[in-house]
């Protein structure tokens, strides 16, 4: 009877120990519009734009992050204080295929329309005009910058930008000696 139990329970705990089983590295399969982005809250969607982050703090197990545009996932990913940490990566759909690829060593191309207006295609060929990740990370930053889409507040401290279009300095209020000294001066005028 024993045996028999055995029998019949080691392909169900095989089976158990199989689904269980935790992808530690790459791109998961999305549940296209069924998932939303990380970021902004949109619905994933678009199987040619989307991205995802896979990381998470040292003493944790790896997490998946999903986004609906590779700008949501390169602003949300540089928030988190595990990003340059080298188990963390970064995978984007090729816009040509829709196949996931390295979001690092993709050369991505300038597009007219992506799902949050950032405007790039990741590929795996660079051609002329391409972008590093470098370089399309800084056109994501400027595109921000420039609509601003999330939270309707600056991405960086404006005085970063332009010392010009840093908030204005609070005046102390005056005192009441100051007061009086300048209705004074004021009298003194108006005599003359």
């Amino acid at each position: 009877m024993k045996r028999l139990a055995l029998i019949l329970l080691f392909p169900l705990f095989l089976l158990l120990t199989a689904c269980g089983e935790d992808q530690t590295t790459g791109a998961e399969k999305v549940r296209w519009d069924r998932e939303i982005c990380a970021r902004c809250a949109m619905a994933v969607s678009d199987r040619n734009y989307s991205a995802q982050v896979r990381g998470g703090r040292k003493d944790k197990r790896s997490k998946v992050y999903k986004f609906d545009d590779l700008g949501c996932a390169v602003i949300w990913l540089d928030k988190q204080n595990w990003k340059d940490d080298p188990r963390t990566e970064i995978w984007v759909n090729n816009h040509k295929d829709g196949k996931w690829i390295n979001a690092k060593t993709a050369w991505y191309v300038k597009m007219n329309n992506t799902p949050m207006d950032y405007g790039l295609g990741a590929q795996t060929e660079k051609v002329e005009g391409a972008l590093s990740y470098e370089e399309a990370t800084v056109h994501i930053y400027k595109v921000e910058e420039g609509f601003n889409r999330h939270s309707g507040q600056p991405l960086v401290a404006p005085e970063r930008i332009a010392p010009e279009r840093a908030a204005p300095e609070k005046v102390a209020p005056a005192s009441s000696n100051t007061t009086q000294n300048n209705a004074a001066e004021k009298k003194e005028n108006d005599k003359k």
